[in-house]
């Protein structure tokens, strides 16, 4: 009888495939296809297998397919590591949530501004997520907290991004252009689908859509109230603007 925990087989060189070997690029172009198409219409490793034997006249298993899409998988699996936040960068962001203004219900688009390393943050709502809601936003912000980050962290969104070449290179809108060059910070863009990428922000977005909005004044005369109290929402402490002032004096910032 083997003694408990006494070493095994090793392989000492890769398995050998004669039969599925020469459909391997084939496979793999198939596998890469996948990774940008719906989850529910992704290939099952036996929709492969019948593609092989039916368009290749691939003679042989099941399994010995199955094997080898599992560790296909496997080595393109993402791979995710601690972040780490330095000083004077920030992510934005746009959230939906419903609000309740002077009486009337109504949808609300929340610009998200968040520091990471201070966890400072400011959010403004406006009536639509508008390019001029989007400049504004940023503006509203250098203003809010006295300075410029050194960079900003977007999603794809197509107030900035007219459109994504080959390779991968963004060509801004020309509004965001202009934005850039007057205040001189540099963007920055996460991949496109992947919201963890920017996962602050996502937290101050989320945050925000568990809130409820509710001022009792005139629906016009409630706007600046509203933008007081959204700014201050997501600070934890009772004078808001000294909280996030305080924490924010911690990132390195060039001035507005």
């Amino acid at each position: 009888m083997p003694l408990f925990g006494a070493p095994g087989y090793v392989r000492t060189k890769a398995l050998e495939r004669p039969k599925l070997g020469p459909l391997l690029p084939v496979i793999d172009a198939i596998l890469e296809v996948d990774k940008t198409a719906p989850p529910k219409q992704r290939h099952t490793a036996k929709r492969i297998f019948e593609r092989q034997r039916d368009e290749y006249g691939f003679a042989g298993g099941y399994t010995v397919v199955k094997d080898y899409v599992r560790l296909a998988r496997t080595r393109s699996r993402e791979v995710f590591v601690p972040l780490a936040h330095p000083l004077g960068h920030a992510q934005v962001d746009f959230g939906e949530c419903v609000g309740v203004i002077g009486g009337v219900r109504m949808k609300l688009h929340v610009f998200c501004f968040d520091l990471p390393h201070s966890d400072a943050c400011f959010i403004k709502a406006y009536a639509a997520e508008t390019t001029e809601a989007f400049l504004d936003g940023h503006v509203s912000a250098f203003a809010f907290f006295g300075g410029v980050p050194l960079s900003i962290l977007y999603d794809n969104l197509k107030i900035a991004v007219a459109k994504i070449v080959d390779d991968g290179e963004r060509c801004r809108t020309q509004a965001f252009t202009e934005l850039v060059s007057h205040f001189l910070f540099d963007d920055r863009f996460g991949r496109p689908g992947k919201g963890n990428d920017k996962g602050k922000v996502e937290g101050l977005v989320k945050f925000m859509r568990l809130n409820k909005f509710d001022l009792l004044a005139g629906v016009e005369a409630a706007w600046p109230a509203a933008f007081r109290r959204l700014r201050r929402l997501a600070v934890d402490d009772p004078g808001g603007r000294a909280c996030l002032t305080s924490a924010f004096s911690r990132d390195a910032m060039t001035k507005a």
